[in-house]
């Protein structure tokens, strides 16, 4: 997530906080059942659901839904565990709000209404266990995640996202805070955002949420980047002054270490009509593949596959003037992030902050899957999607024009599976992808990483794992 994020949950910070549970509203998650599989045991359905951020939700005295809970009024917050123990945070009215279900499926839309009487929602959730109190936490150490994606109505300025954060799977629960995971409360990530609660605990600090960050997917259908983020320590943990911030006294890497095709040169690959169709649905396989094929080893790469109409995607797009070019060419180990790549790319606070080795003992430990969909009124979204980073023009990304030419913005995510390297696609014997099920792994491997059974292996080796390399800022 950019630093542009920041100002806009500074906002949000300011509206909502709360960590009691209120009375007045319902708290109803909606469902979004995933899948976890195994190459031996094929893909079991859990029944989990989704909870908006706490920063989203109603804020009133405990008892008292008419009276508004400021951090600002001694009588309610002389002090931290006070203040929390004060304020409740009430249910959440999800379709209102942007958020709807269907079956494996979740749309997320960015507004309401249209025109002059449009009203801007970014609605933010997260995953939760099938004991609908707690974070799932996933732990993708030498695992893969997949889903499908359709970035149709994501436009120019407008930031469709799924990310990992390593947050408590209790959403920081305690006595001063009640409501805890099922109220959303407890986020953090690596840009260390100056929030009002941090886990569950009013913030009189102008302390930092920091944890480490997997930005799976951030993307509109002009542009897409995939970036991981280190931090100094485990889990969430607060900063203060220059550990906030950017440079060699950061906790955390803010600027991380990603690829995005359209900043490597292949500008046709990822574009409505292109390679990757963002016209149409498609599929996105991320693999962290560890030195040793073991969940316990370290992290060597960060892999993506793009599969489109049952097949992966090929690695040759044609450029404007009609030649052929080879996008692996382009790419750094068959298009995976490698701690050389960000070596050579300048990624200096991901590297000192623990590199692929940090960010794959976060994997290990677990991090807490979250959905968002934005847009930014501080810099346009262009470190995104214009300049050397996509197609869109400098002013396309003004929140004024998205919500005039935009106005149904919407992503939707659905068929969210993880599991073993391998597991969460089958492939039919002609060399098509049919299912979202096991998939055997053969015991060669190639620089750490193992090799795929079935003409799998050939596509990956044969370059059409896609990964282009740049750093972001």
């Amino acid at each position: 997530m950019s630093s542009s994020a920041a100002a806009l949950l500074l906002l949000l910070g300011g509206a909502a906080v709360a960590q009691q549970i209120g009375t007045a509203v319902p708290e109803v998650h909606p469902k979004l059942p995933t899948q976890f599989c195994t190459t031996a045991g094929g893909c079991k359905t859990m029944q989990t659901s989704l909870v908006t951020d706490a920063l989203s939700r109603a804020l009133h005295a405990v008892g008292q839904p008419s009276v508004a809970c400021d951090v600002a009024n001694k009588t309610q917050c002389p002090d931290a565990t006070t203040c929390s123990k004060n304020c409740a945070l009430e249910g959440y009215d999800y379709a209102a709000h942007g958020v709807s279900t269907t079956g494996n499926a979740m749309t997320l839309r960015l507004f309401n209404g249209s025109g002059a009487s449009v009203q801007t929602l970014s609605p933010r959730v997260y995953l939760l266990a099938e004991d609908d109190k707690n974070y799932q936490l996933l732990k993708l150490a030498n695992q893969e995640f997949t889903y499908d994606v359709d970035m149709s109505k994501v436009g120019c300025g407008v930031n469709g996202a799924l990310y990992l954060s390593e947050m408590d799977a209790s959403g920081g629960r305690s006595a001063a805070n009640q409501a805890g995971a099922q109220y959303g409360t407890g986020y953090c990530d690596a840009q260390c955002f100056n929030t009002t609660f941090i886990n569950g605990l009013a913030n009189f600090n102008n302390s930092g949420a920091c944890c480490n960050e997997m930005d799976i997917w951030e993307a509109n259908n002009a542009a897409t980047a995939m970036t991981p983020h280190t931090c100094s320590d485990a889990g969430l943990f607060q900063c203060t002054g220059d550990a906030c911030g950017r440079g060699a006294a950061a906790a955390c890497d803010k600027n991380g270490c990603g690829i995005n095709p359209y900043r490597a040169g292949a500008k046709n690959f990822y574009a409505p009509g292109g390679s990757v169709d963002t016209s149409k649905p498609f599929t996105v396989v991320t693999q962290f593949l560890t030195s040793d094929n073991a969940t316990t080893g370290s992290l060597a790469q960060i892999r993506r596959l793009y599969i489109q109409s049952g097949k992966m995607v090929s690695s040759a797009t044609k450029s404007s003037n009609g030649s052929t070019t080879s996008l692996s060419s382009l790419a750094t180990g068959f298009g995976t992030i490698t701690e050389d790549f960000c070596t050579q790319n300048g990624a200096t606070d991901f590297v000192r902050l623990g590199g692929l080795q940090g960010m794959g003992k976060s994997l290990a430990r677990g991090m807490v899957l979250i959905f968002s969909i934005w847009d930014a009124p501080g810099d346009f979204m262009t470190w995104l999607d214009s300049g050397e980073a996509g197609p869109c023009s400098a002013t396309q990304g003004d929140p004024k024009i998205i919500a005039m030419n935009n106005s149904d913005a919407a992503v939707t995510f659905s068929n969210i599976r993880w599991g073993d390297i391998g597991s969460t696609i089958k492939m039919s014997p002609n060399g098509s992808i049919v299912a979202a099920t096991d998939l055997a792994l053969s015991k060669q491997t190639s620089g750490g990483a193992p090799l795929l059974s079935m003409s799998l292996s050939t596509t990956i080796l044969g370059g059409l794992a896609m990964g282009f390399g740049y750093l972001l800022m």
